[in-house]
């Protein structure tokens, strides 16, 4: 029988970045030879995450202001909705509607985007995403304390 010594430390103050890159690049090696699947991703343009962000200004008392916005990615031909919002001034007026709807189509049509996922606390928008056809595929209660949190996905093709 082999004994083995192990060292562990816990890191809570400061981010060790070289160790994380490299568990990184670590679980990236066991994931590719794990799965046939994200072994084909690899060296194509479908294993780069996209940046796709949409921005709403006002121009309303003389200045440019931040009333909306929208921040995503794109990867394997997802949408993920990471950040939308809404100035509360601006709600029920379309913006958001017009935000997903316009990222949507741009990861469909752009970037051959066949589905959407998106995240969301109950007391923020999931009635919203169940509007546009989302659905719910996780439901994480108590995430934080007292709050649920969902995540939904949609077929966009």
């Amino acid at each position: 029988m082999v004994s083995h010594m192990f060292r562990v430390e816990t890191e809570t103050a400061k981010v060790d970045r070289p160790r994380r890159d490299l568990l990184r690049a670590r679980l990236r090696e066991a994931n590719t030879a794990a799965s046939p699947i994200i072994g084909a991703l690899r060296g194509t343009a479908d294993e780069r995450e996209l940046p796709l962000q949409i921005w709403v200004f006002s121009d309303e008392g003389g200045g440019e202001e931040l009333v909306a916005g929208l921040d995503a990615h794109t990867w394997a031909h997802w949408l993920h909705v990471n950040l939308l919002w809404v100035d509360a001034r601006h709600r029920a007026t379309g913006l958001g509607s017009r935000l997903l709807l316009d990222a949507e189509r741009t990861a469909r049509e752009d970037r051959g985007c066949l589905h959407s996922r998106v995240w969301t606390w109950d007391f923020q928008a999931p009635d919203f995403y169940r509007k546009y056809g989302y659905d719910v595929v996780c439901e994480i209660p108590d995430y934080p304390p007292g709050i649920t949190e969902y995540t939904l996905t949609k077929r966009l093709a």
